[in-house]
């Protein structure tokens, strides 16, 4: 048969397979969530999430020398406190939970590199993402205590914050204040995209944060809307972000690569607490392979436009990377 082009010529060998690679991934792109709770002592598995712990702040340097060693080197961190209130006065205490876990790691890992997580949900009393009116979240007296947040986790060490509340204007509030105290220099990574979705619920027993009555709807995105991530993606652009998140990342593959080419800033992925139970319990029932799935997972993702991936598998898939599996 006479064919000019065949495009199998390109897969007949690992070496030319990995040679012509339309997608790369890096060590460096990979970040860690990773979740720290008030108390002494504490190493404590999550039910939901298989493999995943709470950390004490006295044990969670066993879990960064881990990561160190397999080459990830960026680690996000959430924080639980062993008391909550209605205006999640511990997200902003000096003497918190994440401002400690951050001031003890800087002074055991200080080549790792430290971003925050900064909402209310973990810290409020009623499970909400920002401050009550009535039964309703108050958006614009939200905005001066994620401010607060942040601001109070950069001097305790933050090298970049992540609001992930979903209020209106929380990027520039943070921004002013960030710029106003002289920390021009520090970058904060919105969840810019981030969708009111039923993947968050092992998240949400690891860190306490369900809310106790209703629904994040009314600030979290409708997961039918595609081009409505694209004017939340402008609107943070404009206030200063320096890094534009989309969560979750499997089923938002179609968003994810519409913020990609419509914007000139570095786009991350969050593959949330969802995937990594539904990979954790289809590998344990024996029902697929899970190392396969995880790097299939994470290839996806990079395909679709993700630049940084925020991972619960970050240290496997440092070292499917190391190996030569992926990358």
């Amino acid at each position: 048969m006479d064919m000019l082009v065949r495009p199998r010529r390109l897969r007949g060998n690992q070496t030319i397979r990995k040679m012509v690679r339309e997608t790369r991934i890096d060590k460096a792109s990979l970040i860690y969530p990773m979740f720290v709770i008030d108390g002494e002592n504490i190493e404590e598995e999550i039910g939901a999430m298989p493999g995943q712990f709470r950390y004490s702040v006295d044990k969670m340097a066993y879990e960064l020398e881990r990561l160190e060693k397999a080459g990830v080197t960026q680690v996000m961190l959430f924080g639980i406190p062993a008391v909550k209130d209605e205006a999640g006065s511990q997200a902003y205490a000096p003497d918190g939970i994440v401002q400690r876990a951050l001031k003890e790691a800087k002074r055991q890992f200080p080549n790792l590199y430290y971003i925050t997580d900064v909402c209310m949900c973990e810290y409020t009393s009623h499970g909400h993402c920002g401050l009550l009116k009535g039964q309703k979240v108050d958006n614009d007296s939200t905005l001066d205590l994620l401010a607060k947040t942040a601001l109070s986790h950069v001097e305790a060490g933050a090298d970049m914050v992540a609001p992930s509340d979903m209020m209106d204007g929380r990027v520039l509030a943070i921004r002013t204040i960030l710029d106003e105290k002289g920390y021009q220099d520090v970058p904060i990574m919105s969840y810019a995209v981030k969708y009111a979705s039923a993947f968050y619920g092992p998240f949400r027993d690891a860190a306490g944060s369900a809310p106790s009555f209703g629904d994040r709807k009314g600030y979290q995105m409708d997961y039918h809307n595609r081009r409505e991530g694209l004017k939340e993606a402008g609107l943070d652009l404009e206030e200063g972000a320096d890094i534009l998140m989309v969560k979750p990342a499997l089923s938002y593959l179609d968003v994810l690569s519409d913020v990609k080419m419509e914007t000139c800033v570095p786009v991350a992925a969050y593959s949330v607490s969802g995937e990594y139970a539904m990979v954790k319990a289809a590998a344990q029932a024996g029902f697929v392979d899970e190392a396969s799935m995880i790097c299939e997972m994470a290839v996806s993702t990079y395909r679709a436009g993700a630049d940084i991936y925020l991972t619960y598998f970050a240290k496997e898939l440092a070292g499917f990377i190391q190996e030569g599996r992926i990358g």
